[in-house]
């Protein structure tokens, strides 16, 4: 079992800093690092939130299965939400017994092993939201398996009679009678049988309700995620009851990081997802709820100086994806005080920083980022280098480093 620490303030120290140079000093930049130190406090806060309901870590906010077995031996955490079927085989064959897909596939070669294989249909759990998706599991059996299907339920909120939406544009199944028809559907239907159900309240557990310098936006935000938490929340209960006079659910899931508090009290719901907040991007900073530390950093070498007030590291141009903006792009947070040069930005391979601290960065000085998503940023490396104090502990690779490139 993992030893969990006292969740922290989000904040970078002159002392973060110089641990963090020394613990790296016998490796060369860009590298990347995870802090166990805060991992596990941000482990230890979502399962404070959670209040008693297992969370499912959402495996593309960490995309490294070291993690996710670290993560998973803490009480609190069981199974994962995977991305896309070729991940979830692959993560049931290394040994995860509880793999929920979480978006639908169109991986043909990959159903095929799915309907062939009684470990991998046990292990594995797909979402479906239309009757042509089965359509096409069935189209690529290679065996008759039956395959555990998952179904979700459109979350946004509607206001103005649907003239104005707020929330991704995910499942059509709307309605708890939809829902109930679809159950009714897939149950009929040989070589399926639904166990479960997903609703994840993206536009509550995705959107930060706290911005910084912008307290009009901020209130409209709250008001807005909370009517959208309490229609779901009848919404959601009345889809569970309709499933179940259908079928025999093993879970309902939702919420995210974000959402966790708000989430796990709705009684229908007995499972929640969360995984960006182990790492804590940029992207998770402006939460009332909660407040975690950045465990998942970059550094990039500083490789030149072309004047007084800037420096030069080498790359660094890693956006996340999403809506183009400048709140998709990496902060440069250690040392404190730099920022990028708005005819530039984040460079494919170079990247000017300005401010007063740039004045104290040397030639091969390193410049530490964090990146506005959590999984994306191992995308970027093929290993993540694991910090304790000031010292790398174990060298593991990210889902790149293992030649696994699923998106």
């Amino acid at each position: 079992m993992v030893t969990l620490l006292a969740a922290g303030p989000a904040a970078g120290t002159a002392s973060d800093r110089a641990r963090y140079d020394r613990a790296t000093a016998h490796l060369d930049a860009p590298l990347a690092i995870v802090d166990l130190a805060a991992f596990d406090a941000n482990a230890a806060d979502l399962v404070r939130r959670a209040a008693g309901k297992p969370i499912r870590v959402a495996s593309k906010s960490v995309r490294c299965r070291a993690l996710l077995e670290r993560v998973l031996a803490v009480q609190g955490f069981a199974g994962i939400m995977s991305y896309t079927l070729a991940e979830s085989i692959w993560l049931a064959r290394s040994g995860f017994a509880d793999v929920l897909l979480a978006y639908p596939s169109a991986d043909r070669a990959n159903f095929g092993l799915l309907t062939s294989d009684p470990k991998l249909a046990s292990a594995v759990t797909v979402v479906v939201d239309d009757p042509a998706q089965l359509d096409l599991v069935d189209a690529a059996r290679e065996g008759s398996e039956e395959v555990r299907v998952c179904l979700e339920l459109d979350t946004s909120l509607h206001l103005l009679g649907g003239r104005i939406r707020i929330g991704a544009r995910r499942s059509p199944l709307r309605t708890p009678e939809a829902l109930g028809a679809f159950a009714e559907l897939v149950q009929r239907r040989p070589g399926f049988r639904v166990v479960g159900l997903m609703a994840y309240e993206g536009h509550v557990a995705g959107v930060g309700d706290l911005i910084p310098g912008r307290p009009v936006r901020s209130r409209a935000v709250q008001l807005v995620q909370a009517k959208a938490r309490t229609e779901l929340a009848e919404r959601r209960a009345a889809t569970v009851r309709a499933l179940r006079r259908v079928a025999e659910l093993e879970f309902v899931n939702g919420g995210g990081t974000g959402s966790v508090e708000s989430t796990t009290v709705e009684r229908a719901v007995t499972e929640v997802a969360a995984g960006s907040g182990l790492y804590l991007p940029r992207l998770f900073d402006n939460y009332r709820c909660f407040q975690g530390r950045p465990a998942a950093l970059f550094a990039q070498p500083v490789v030149r100086r072309p004047g007084v007030g800037v420096v030069t590291v080498l790359g660094g141009g890693y956006p996340a994806s999403g809506p183009a903006g400048a709140d998709r792009s990496p902060v440069p947070y250690l040392p404190e005080g730099l920022r990028y040069d708005p005819q530039e930005g984040a460079g494919e391979v170079q990247t000017p920083l300005l401010g007063p601290a740039a004045d104290d960065l040397l030639i091969g000085d390193r410049v530490w980022f964090r990146h506005a998503k959590a999984g994306e940023l191992c995308e970027r490396f093929d290993q993540l280098h694991l910090v304790e104090d000031d010292r790398v502990v174990r060298t593991v690779p990210t889902y790149r480093g293992e030649g696994q490139n699923f998106l």
